[in-house]
């Protein structure tokens, strides 16, 4: 008769559990689809669900009613890690930037670059179905801070 190592197997097991508990799905950020008012701006993002689980959106300025662009996003998931991307015109050399979502905070998404100089953290809590709370932050946890209302 074998004899069954049980240490090894409650390890195992235990690896797999951790590696689920806390992972936030691609499909828990639909709330994020709409247009999005910055308050007492005339600043907007807005956020489409596209196939294949990504979001794409986009930043921009209401300026005598054209739009004006500043600032391209995409969240997908690559493998078991959500991503968000920023491409900001005429900054980082026209490079996509990518933060990746800290699934070990739970009250808000916070997709982070740590190596990144500014921001490190680009932060979203849902306050309601109607108003979210963004936060820009760098290495110290200070930036800026806005409400986005839904429109």
């Amino acid at each position: 008769m074998k004899k069954v190592n049980y240490t090894s197997i409650i390890f195992i097991t235990l690896c797999f559990l951790n590696s689920c508990i806390g992972q936030t799905e691609i499909k828990e950020l639909n709330f994020m689809v709409g247009v999005w008012k910055i308050e007492n701006k005339t600043t907007y993002e807005e956020w489409k669900k596209e196939k294949g689980d990504q979001f794409i959106g986009v930043s921009y300025k209401l300026i005598e009613r054209i739009k004006k662009v500043s600032e391209h996003l995409l969240i997908k998931k690559i493998n078991d890690t959500i991503i968000y991307q920023a491409t900001v015109p005429n900054q980082n050399d026209g490079k996509t930037i990518n933060f990746t979502l800290n699934n070990s905070i739970t009250d808000k998404l916070s997709f982070e670059n740590l190596s990144h100089d500014f921001p490190r953290k680009i932060q979203y809590q849902k306050i309601n179905d109607s108003k979210l709370f963004v936060q820009v932050l760098d290495e110290d946890d200070k930036g800026f801070s806005y409400y986005l209302i839904r429109q």
